[in-house]
């Protein structure tokens, strides 16, 4: 079963259309002893990080993403999901993380030449690395992102990088933990690819 964890943030309902348009029956899990039930586990969010990630401890949620994690569930953080994942982020005031894959969120717009704006919305090409998450997805593919912060100083765990005047991280992993800061349930075919390539994990 695959898990789509609901702590309050993020769109659930795009999500559950993306599973189902190939052929996989995804359930929204509330509680820690359902998430910890599944066979693979979706963190997504939306918003600010330490909103979230308050909110993920308050529903007790923050343990059973690192339980799984430690058991070796295959875990996909999507967004501020993803974000979650890393130690710490400095959106608001330093925030700790979940610790799951090395690296820090920082803010892009110190980091982006004259002339961009943040949040980068809009369609991306990916320049990926060979991981079970890309199979049979073309390099340069395009995705969907919505975002002001990315993740940094994670360099050997980065799978995918875009570009948005400076290199950003598109996609990391550390082991069956995995985050896009894409959405792939807004990213057309190649976003379903993805998420089928998660499934098969």
């Amino acid at each position: 079963m695959i898990g789509i964890i609901d702590y309050g943030v993020g769109n659930l309902f795009s999500l559950i259309s993306s599973f189902g348009m190939i052929g996989q029956t995804a359930e929204v899990v509330k509680t820690p002893e359902a998430a910890l039930k599944a066979d693979k586990l979706i963190l997504p969010g939306v918003g600010a990080f330490a909103d979230a990630r308050q909110k993920l401890s308050e529903h007790g949620m923050d343990e059973a993403v690192l339980m799984a994690a430690k058991r070796g569930t295959p875990l996909l953080g999507i967004c501020l999901g993803m974000q979650m994942l890393f130690d710490a982020s400095e959106e608001f005031g330093e925030t700790a993380g979940l610790s799951l894959i090395p690296g820090r969120i920082t803010a892009m717009q110190p980091r982006l030449p004259a002339g961009l704006k943040v949040p980068q919305i809009g369609w991306n090409g990916l320049e990926m690395r060979l991981h079970p998450l890309f199979d049979g997805v073309p390099q340069g593919a395009c995705v969907y992102f919505v975002h002001s912060y990315s993740a940094t100083g994670c360099e050997a765990n980065t799978i995918a990088v875009t570009e948005y005047g400076i290199p950003v991280t598109a996609a990391a992993a550390n082991g069956n933990v995995m985050g896009t800061q894409f959405h792939p349930e807004k990213s057309g075919r190649i976003g379903l690819r993805i998420l089928s390539n998660f499934c098969s994990m």
